[in-house]
């Protein structure tokens, strides 16, 4: 069992993983940045090192800082969390060199499946169902392109290979826009990503997104967790997500499931991990495999009783799966609402001091936030500022445990999007379940209409 770990990210997570590590007796080194000295895990550590001033760029990207934290403290290992270097194949490689375990997969895998032309391939290969697509990366050559374009059926999208977050991609509806917009995405690409290589899928006009949740011990063991349903999103961007997903049948879930730990038995996968699916008229297409935890694993969590963190841990630590897939059962349902740090309406970052906050409770309620009364948030990481999640026997009473929840929560001091969940729980659609990734832009396009007179 690995003994002190160093916890190279901050926030909600960093908080996540030191309570895992305490529960398993793993000792602590909280890194942070200058801006980052009062976050609670920080304070809870055993340990804390400062890695450099606020911006990303010179802290929690900062390899070499990270590297050093975990020699001068003695740590074996480093959970890398969410975002920042979590999937970076270079840091996994760099930490594994320096003589420390990165806690999640192999370098290899990591890199394979962050570029998706080859995690496509590798997936196809597993027998993964995929987006018909150009099956590679796309030619300079026009005509092939136009080819592929005639052959697949517009609409199309084009990808970057090395894109994410919601950058690096155009739909393209027409045969005549299709050179222009391919164009268009290598620049932004090789800007964004440092890699102009692009590919061109199908483009589903109504999918929902539906994701799976493994663990795999790369010693040939694998189970999955059932199905997330994240298609309640802005920008590409998850606001909402819940377990087991609407409309998804036992039989359905055993199948996808088994092709997902059927692949991460054949690429040695090690650690936990999402398969992320395009959902369409009963049918799965995956399009990306991300190689961590995801913000969203409490709702898995919260139906299966199994801690993903945990679980990490003793994976990174040499030990074999401690369950099997007979041992998985799906109790109830989850539901988690990305609380952030920004305008209901504008959606623009809302930073500062929190004068009052009170975390909602009972029964099935369960709050992962590092805030706190008197904490300051800073303008120079992402929004987010917290986790509401409830479970209940059943999807309605979730919801309703939910609208109870958010009506308790405060956050005084600065503004949040908490009336924008609100809005989503009372919402119809969404009542009724199974909506698809466009659902809630489109909700919010009327709104604003309505709000100018348009409507």
């Amino acid at each position: 069992m690995l003994e002190k770990i160093v916890i190279a990210n901050r926030g909600e997570i960093a908080l996540r993983i030191l309570r895992a590590c305490h529960a398993l007796g793993i000792k602590t080194v909280a890194v942070h940045s200058t801006v980052d000295r009062n976050l609670k895990h920080v304070a809870m550590a055993d340990e804390s090192v400062c890695i450099g001033p606020a911006p990303s760029s010179e802290s929690y990207l900062n390899i070499p800082a990270i590297i050093a934290a975990a020699e001068v403290t003695d740590a074996q290992g480093i959970h890398p969390g969410y975002g920042f270097l979590s999937e970076n194949a270079d840091f996994a490689e760099r930490v594994e060199k320096s003589g420390f375990v990165f806690i999640g997969p192999t370098p290899g895998v990591i890199r394979m499946m962050g570029d998706k032309v080859e995690a496509i391939r590798a997936m196809k290969d597993a027998g993964v169902p995929c987006v018909p697509g150009s099956n590679g990366p796309l030619p300079d050559d026009e005509a092939e392109c136009i080819s592929h374009g005639r052959e697949i059926g517009y609409p199309v999208i084009i990808k970057a290979a090395g894109g994410g977050g919601g950058r690096g991609m155009r739909v393209v509806r027409t045969e005549g826009a299709l050179l222009t917009a391919i164009a268009a995405t290598r620049q932004e690409a090789k800007a964004a990503f440092g890699n102009d290589m692009v590919y061109m899928e199908k483009f589903l006009e109504n999918p929902r997104h539906v994701e799976i949740q493994v663990l795999s011990d790369g010693q040939g063991n694998a189970v999955h967790l059932g199905e997330r349903d994240c298609s309640m999103q802005r920008r590409h961007q998850k606001v909402v997500e819940e377990a087991p997903a609407p409309g998804i049948t036992p039989e359905q879930r055993a199948q996808i499931g088994r092709i997902c730990t059927d692949a991460c038995i054949r690429i040695g996968y090690r650690g936990a991990g999402t398969f992320e699916f395009l959902y369409e008229d009963g049918r799965f297409y995956f399009i990306e495999m991300n190689t961590r935890i995801q913000v969203e694993h409490p709702v898995t969590e919260m139906i299966t009783g199994v801690d993903l963190v945990k679980e990490q841990l003793l994976i990174a630590s040499g030990l074999p799966l401690s369950i099997r897939q007979e041992d998985v059962e799906i109790n109830g349902h989850a539901i988690e609402c990305r609380i952030n740090a920004e305008d209901p309406e504008s959606f623009l970052p809302s930073p500062g001091l929190i004068k009052h906050f009170h975390a909602p409770g009972g029964p099935g309620v369960r709050v992962d936030s590092h805030i706190y009364e008197g904490y300051k948030v800073p303008p120079n990481y992402d929004s987010m500022i917290g986790k509401l999640i409830v479970h209940g026997p059943d999807r309605a009473t979730a919801i309703a445990r939910m609208k109870v929840a958010l009506s308790e929560m405060v956050v005084d001091g600065i503004k949040t999007n908490v009336p924008l969940q609100q809005r989503i729980m009372t919402d119809v659609g969404f009542q009724q379940g199974g909506t698809n990734i466009h659902y809630l832009e489109k909700r919010l396009a009327e709104r604003k209409e309505k709000a100018i007179g348009l409507g």
